[in-house]
């Protein structure tokens, strides 16, 4: 049976008992239309909910949500089983069916998917190599201050700075597509005026439930946008299915590259290339 995942936007003022009582009315009312809810999330913020459910169709799936509360989603969209793997991964539920913290308590609730996102500097050794360690800073500063006003800009969150690279997490996807949307056509303005040593990045970003500790983020979703920063060409923003999916509705254009092998990945993965260029 396919898999969708639904977004509500929540009303002011809902609280996450309200969303689990809401929860337990839908697991009352699922079966009469052929509907397993099996997980949500909330945001951080308490302003959105994604519901993943197993459901013969999408009207299935909100019929249940119409009938049991009347809290109907904003979008509802069908998960791939690969990236349903992203997003269930190993987590744990309450009884009410929110997704745990690793380690948590039985009352703390995961603060929602979260989209990865990661950039590298093409031909950061080479850079190193041929300029000089002062030199290659330099660049590697210009880059930073980019990265990070774009990141600023977006309200994205620094998690860490990878040495040739920054690796960055954020609530929205659309957001963290805007972010390396503005990455690269900064650095493309910076690239006309240095035209002797041009500075490129790859970016990869992917979206899931990642494991956080110690203020870092682990686990498939990071692994994901890791491999497809890796894998992207110089210049370009690589995202996976679940980003583009995300973002519909968003004016963000995107051209689907199909199936990608990635290193750790047993199947391929889709992915697709966000346009960037004006």
């Amino acid at each position: 049976m396919p898999l969708y995942m639904d977004i509500h936007n929540l009303p002011e003022g809902t609280t996450p008992e309200d969303v689990a009582k809401a929860h337990a009315k839908d697991m009352e009312t699922q079966r009469k239309y052929g509907v397993e809810y099996t997980k949500y999330w909330v945001n951080d913020t308490g302003t959105k909910v994604f519901c993943l459910a197993h459901a013969p169709s999408a009207e299935a799936a909100e019929q249940v949500h119409r009938e049991a509360h009347g809290m109907v989603p904003e979008k509802i969209i069908e998960v791939e089983p690969d990236v349903a793997e992203v997003f269930l991964g190993g987590t744990e539920t309450n009884p009410e069916g929110a997704v745990l913290l690793p380690g948590g308590a039985a009352n703390e609730r995961d603060p929602g998917i979260r989209t990865i996102l990661f950039t590298d500097i093409v031909n950061s050794t080479t850079l190193t190599q041929s300029l000089g360690d002062e030199a290659a800073l330099a660049i590697l500063g210009v880059h930073d201050t980019i990265v990070r006003d774009a990141l600023s800009a977006s309200g994205g969150r620094e998690v860490k700075h990878t040495g040739d690279g920054i690796m960055a997490s954020f609530v929205s996807a659309a957001s963290a597509v805007r972010c390396a949307i503005q990455i690269q056509r900064e650095l493309e303005k910076h690239a006309q005026k240095h035209r002797e040593h041009p500075l490129k990045v790859r970016v990869g970003a992917a979206a899931g439930e990642p494991v956080e500790q110690n203020n870092d983020l682990f686990g498939s979703t990071v692994q994901l946008a890791a491999r497809l920063c890796a894998q992207a060409q110089p210049q370009q923003i690589l995202v996976s299915n679940a980003i583009a999916e995300l973002c519909l509705g968003k004016g963000l254009p995107f051209e689907d590259l199909g199936d990608v092998a990635l290193k750790g990945f047993g199947a391929p993965v889709r992915a697709h290339a966000a346009a960037w260029k004006q």
